[in-house]
């Protein structure tokens, strides 16, 4: 018979030896939690009235970020689809809300978002932020798949804004943000209300002084 005591030394050996660890590429400290890059914090933080998570368009995602540091949400009151009532500078979305109105979308927007007879005296600052309540109203409608009707007056606002920006000097560089691309949009966006209503944009998009 064969002696096993060799073996059994060996083995006991082995389970002694210490063996170094050799990582196959360098060892990576990890920083503290809370040490989150910056794409990670982006993606983290969500603005007020972001209500819930259906996805943004990206034009919408864009906008809505511009105006997430700025925007205050209302925490006891509401408006369309649930969004929180919202705030930029002095105006609230619920004093200029359409829906509250008896008239049409675009019947609504001719009449309480006109310009001033000279276009260039408009108030520009009281006219971008009444539009980032409605960017931000139609942001947190979106995350809720609700309904959109609130893109004829937003896009009308947009027109407006450019309007009083061509009027003062500063014209858009960007196309999208022009007076006769804002003019096509609320017009594809208004299609079906009066005639009388859609003339008048075509109207305004020619007085730019």
């Amino acid at each position: 018979m064969h002696s096993h005591l060799p073996i059994l030394a060996l083995a006991a050996g082995l389970a002694t030896a210490k063996i170094p660890f050799v990582a196959s590429s360098p060892v990576i400290q990890l920083g503290p939690r809370t040490a989150l890059p910056p794409w990670a914090r982006q993606r983290q933080a969500q603005a007020c009235f972001i209500i819930d998570s259906t996805t943004l368009p990206a034009e919408t995602a864009e906008a809505a970020a511009a105006i997430a540091s700025t925007v205050t949400c209302s925490t006891t009151t509401t408006t369309l689809s649930g969004v929180p009532d919202v705030t930029a500078g002095d105006t609230t979305f619920s004093s200029i809300d359409f829906s509250q109105s008896s008239q049409t979308p675009l019947g609504f927007a001719l009449s309480t978002f006109a310009t001033e007879p000279t276009v260039a005296d408009s108030d520009l600052q009281t006219f971008q932020d009444e539009l980032d309540t409605y960017v931000a109203t139609e942001a947190g409608i979106r995350s809720v798949g609700g309904d959109l009707a609130i893109k004829v007056p937003k896009f009308f606002l947009e027109f407006q804004v450019s309007r009083i920006q061509t009027a003062q000097g500063n014209s858009p560089a960007d196309a999208g943000l022009q007076v006769d691309h804002l003019r096509d949009k609320v017009l594809k966006n208004a299609a079906g209300e009066d005639q009388t209503l859609l003339d008048q944009v075509t109207q305004l998009a020619t007085h730019l002084v």
